[in-house]
């Protein structure tokens, strides 16, 4: 049964990094075309 966990821990990684990845993307992209949109820079 530990090797389960142990294995369930280590998976849990990448899809946490890959959740807080997409919701990094999709805000830049949102602020991307507003910016495009508005006529200003995003920096």
């Amino acid at each position: 049964m530990d090797t389960f966990w142990i294995t369930a821990y280590i998976l849990v990684w990448p899809v946490i990094a890959a959740g807080v990845l997409a919701v990094l993307v999709v805000s830049i992209g949102r602020d991307f075309l507003v910016a495009r949109r508005t006529g200003t820079e995003i920096v």
